[in-house]
């Protein structure tokens, strides 16, 4: 089994997050969101990951190796593909065509999601989606009487399904998959600007193979600041119960921490209130302070500060009354 996940986009809706780390590297609750996805696909799955494929922008040596250290984690060769221009989900995964063999999983690295149901590896395709109240906004598919999938469509602008796809596909077949993908790039085949994924499954069903809906229980987006602040809060609550997430290297005085949340190693925390919900990176110091539902990154600073719905980037530093803050790497905020 390979994993594919595409990244290469500049995460322009989490900026200025995403000015010095790529937006599937941002932490939450101490992991990565791309590990976080990694791990959950590796659950489903009764078969061994071989590799994992990133394709990515140039985000430097350092963000490969990173990448590299979360296939090795789950036991899997990690691979580096570039993605150079932006021209669509299909081109995406057309650039890890060496990783296009055999049985494959593709997830874009901006979405988490909770199922406790298993891949079924016979099947000739998986489609992941969620039953949604407005379909108007997203790619949905349609099914046949026995639960098949028959097209896809982008955005309708009149009901024709509420299961919306949620960017997470298996293809029992990667060669055949990579034929389509190729064809569509041959015959510049071009929605929107842009070569897309299920122009490739609308072929592939048009030829007989059967595509099949999975369900997920929940779909976790970290496209914008508050959307990634309450998958931080939900990824809390549900591995409070499966992951060590308050450091013994932690240190804590005359202070209060209601949980879930995450503390990593070399915290110090002085003085304050601290959750629920928040998830603090290493070294990070938050004295005279309340924090609540938030994301703090290492080597911060919050002092005598009231901070809630927040994501605080490395080394920045807060002072003073501030409610509401998205706070880049080694910035400054006094009031």
């Amino acid at each position: 089994m390979r994993i594919i996940v595409p990244m290469a986009g500049m995460g322009k809706r989490m900026r200025p997050h995403t000015l010095t780390v790529p937006k599937p590297l941002i932490k939450l609750a101490g992991k990565p969101i791309v590990q976080r996805l990694c791990e959950d696909l590796a659950a489903v799955c009764d078969e061994k990951i071989d590799e994992i494929a990133f394709v990515v922008g140039r985000f430097g040596e350092a963000a490969e190796n990173q990448l590299k250290e979360v296939a090795a984690s789950l036991g899997a060769e990690g691979t580096i593909h570039y993605q150079d221009e932006a021209l669509g989900t299909a081109h995406a995964i057309l650039c890890a065509q060496s990783a296009l063999k055999g049985k494959i999983i593709i997830a874009f690295a901006d979405t988490l999601f909770k199922t406790d149901l298993h891949l079924d590896e016979n099947k000739d395709g998986i489609i992941w989606t969620q039953k949604i109240d407005d379909p108007s906004q997203f790619g949905v598919v349609q099914l046949d009487d026995n639960g098949a999938i028959t097209d896809y469509v982008e955005k309708p602008e009149e009901f024709v399904s509420d299961l919306a796809m949620i960017g997470v596909y298996y293809i029992k077949d990667g060669e055949n998959l990579h034929s389509e993908l190729q064809y569509l790039l041959d015959n510049n085949i071009i929605k929107g600007g842009e070569y897309q994924l299920p122009d490739a499954f609308r072929n592939m069903t048009a030829k007989g193979l059967e595509l099949y809906p999975g369900t997920v229980d929940e779909w976790l987006d970290c496209g914008n600041k508050n959307a990634t602040v309450y998958t931080n809060q939900r990824v809390l609550e549900l591995k409070q119960s499966k992951e060590k997430l308050v450091s013994d290297n932690a240190s804590i005085t005359n202070s209060v921490v209601v949980q879930p949340c995450y503390i990593a190693d070399g915290v110090r925390i002085i003085n304050s209130v601290v959750g629920p919900h928040v998830s603090i990176g290493k070294n990070t110091v938050v004295s005279n302070t309340i924090v609540t539902n938030s994301i703090i990154q290492d080597n911060a600073e919050l002092t005598s500060t009231n901070v809630t719905n927040s994501m605080i980037g490395n080394a920045a530093k807060v002072t003073g009354s501030a409610l509401d803050l998205s706070i880049s790497d080694f910035s400054t905020f006094n009031r």
